[in-house]
């Protein structure tokens, strides 16, 4: 048997319990070439061809509808199976299997609100409707039994925390030490060693980085051609890097580094409004756990954005304020976004995410400044401890 969480007795009461607190009868599942990561992970999959569904009803014994030449794919799984070959057959043993449900969670985000959501195909979904049955999202489901960080993948973030942090320090003094001996490093360059020094101390999932120097870091997701730019004196250093052990939960920081004894008064100014977003982000976090009251991701993201809108630099601030993250560095859990997507999702208790106001002035300046949060029983706990609050100065003359 499989230790995944919808192959065991105890997952599936749980989930049952939240299917009839939220008024639902049932949370169907439903996978193709893994193109659902949600199932993938709560069901335990490795590969699979064909179409396949798991009710979990509100009450009663969970089933596995699959196709009938996935058998071993599916011998893990406990409880009832049933099979089908044609498509006839797999519609009409679908209607059967939803039967009498009026309302069943899937992977759907209304409006496509929130594409992390949004797995299940319209013309799946249109054959349920014609079922009579109620489409909900699963959102809140996914946060709480997918999303949720167990107690050793948070200790495993943590000690990545530590270790991406050291490595990110390590690197700026590298680009620096090569300036001063007079043979400077590339943003290339420097990203294979942070990758080779994230690996060697156990990162060995989901690892890379972002090395950029100020004009090429306005493109907040860059990524060199070849070598790329020399990181010569006076650069302005972005390095952005994430990593994580094996099968566990990434650290995923950035910080921000000069070539040069001091900051000029135009990227310290931008650099404060990135910091102060982020940190009013992360004390509205405090607040609202203080207050008891519930936060919803894209209410944080107003907060950061606001900030940065305030100080002038609204329009080059283009992305969310933060992302998910669980097994997956951007995650299936609520995300810090009222941006690119409307995130209404409640953030609940063992949920973690990402917090990385940046702005970004195009073939001119870019700066971001990211920390992680856990949302825990004694509030936002923050990591890396010591998060940046200025620019590091790197060169003295």
């Amino acid at each position: 048997m499989s230790d995944a969480l919808l192959c065991t007795q105890d997952g599936i009461n749980r989930v049952q319990a939240a299917l009839r607190e939220q008024g639902l009868d049932g949370w169907l599942l439903y996978e193709f070439h893994h193109i659902n990561p949600i199932p993938v992970a709560l069901l335990g999959l490795g590969k699979t061809t064909r179409r396949a569904f798991v009710l979990i009803p509100a009450e009663g014994e969970p089933v596995a509808m699959i196709h009938a030449i996935e058998a071993s794919s599916w011998r893990h799984w406990p409880f009832a199976r049933q099979s089908y070959s044609g498509w006839r057959d797999m519609e009409e043993k679908l209607g059967v299997l939803v039967e009498n449900r009026a309302r069943l969670a899937m992977e759907v985000s209304p409006g496509a609100a929130v594409p992390t959501l949004d797995y299940v195909p319209a013309g799946i979904a249109g054959l349920l409707l014609q079922h009579g049955v109620e489409i909900a999202s699963s959102g809140d489901l996914v946060s709480a039994f997918h999303s949720v960080l167990s107690s050793s993948q948070l200790d495993a973030h943590r000690r990545a925390s530590v270790i991406v942090k050291a490595v990110a320090r390590a690197a700026f003094a590298r680009a620096a030490d090569a300036i001063r001996s007079g043979t400077p490093t590339s943003e290339g360059m420097l990203s294979a060693w942070i990758i080779e020094q994230l690996q060697s101390h156990g990162l060995v999932d989901q690892v890379s980085c972002i090395v950029a120097i100020g004009p090429r870091a306005s493109d907040s997701h860059y990524a060199p051609v070849g070598e790329g730019e020399t990181i010569k004196r006076g650069d302005l250093l972005l390095i952005d890097l994430w990593g994580a052990f094996a099968g566990s939960v990434a650290a995923d920081q950035t910080w921000m580094g000069i070539m040069a004894p001091e900051v000029d008064d135009r990227t310290q100014e931008i650099w404060e409004a990135v910091r102060d977003a982020r940190d009013a982000a992360l004390d509205f976090l405090r607040t609202r756990f203080e207050a008891g009251e519930d936060v919803m991701g894209l209410e944080v993201d107003d907060v950061s954005r606001g900030v940065i809108t305030d100080r002038g630099y609204g329009e080059f601030f283009v992305h969310r304020t933060g992302h998910s993250i669980d097994i997956d560095l951007h995650g299936s859990g609520p995300n810090l976004d009222n941006l690119e997507s409307r995130d209404e999702r409640k953030l609940l208790p063992g949920v973690a995410f990402s917090v990385e106001p940046g702005i970004y002035i195009t073939d001119d300046i870019g700066v971001r400044s990211e920390v992680n949060v856990y949302w825990g029983p004694e509030g936002p706990e923050i990591t890396p401890e010591g998060y940046q609050t200025e620019i590091f100065t790197l060169l003295d003359d």
